[in-house]
């Protein structure tokens, strides 16, 4: 018998539904807590993994979309969203901001929306896999649709 959905995954598969995404939630019996283990658990490439990653920029959550093939290098991202400094968000800071734990932070169904960035290096994939609330959930987008359904900008998150 399948297990409830989690809260966390509930208000991600709302969001995705509301704004009607391509994708659909899938829960995985492997974790997806970091890229490379998403990668392993989907049998993708570690690039198609869109991290979402949450730090401060000048004291205002950021969401930054990344790609699991990349760092986010925050003195560069800071110069070109003009922010004196970024740093990244404590585990309290990320739960406050999206109501999900760090591992399993989706793009959506955040309690209120969060400045978001979309690392530019995405586009090179047809098929990207992002968290779905929890380490153990993840659902597929496009880079277009990602970019849409979070209103992020598109910047390059290396130096």
């Amino acid at each position: 018998m399948d297990q409830p959905l989690s809260s966390s995954v509930r208000r991600v598969r709302d969001a995705l539904a509301a704004f009607g995404a391509s994708g659909e939630v899938r829960e995985l019996p492997g974790s997806t807590r970091t890229a490379a283990d998403a990668a392993v658990t989907l049998g993708v490439d570690v690039g198609a993994i869109a991290n979402s990653l949450i730090f401060l920029a000048d004291g205002e959550s950021l969401l930054v979309m990344t790609s699991g093939a990349h760092r986010v290098d925050v003195e560069a991202l800071a110069a070109r969203l003009r922010v004196a400094r970024i740093r990244r968000a404590s585990a309290q800071q990320v739960h406050a901001a999206t109501g999900q734990a760090i591992g399993g932070v989706a793009p959506v169904g955040h309690p209120a929306p969060i400045r978001t960035v979309v690392d530019e290096g995405l586009r090179a994939h047809p098929q990207l896999w992002a968290a779905a609330g929890t380490p153990h959930a993840v659902f597929p987008t496009t880079f277009d649709e990602l970019v849409s359904m979070t209103a992020g900008a598109v910047h390059s998150v290396e130096a």
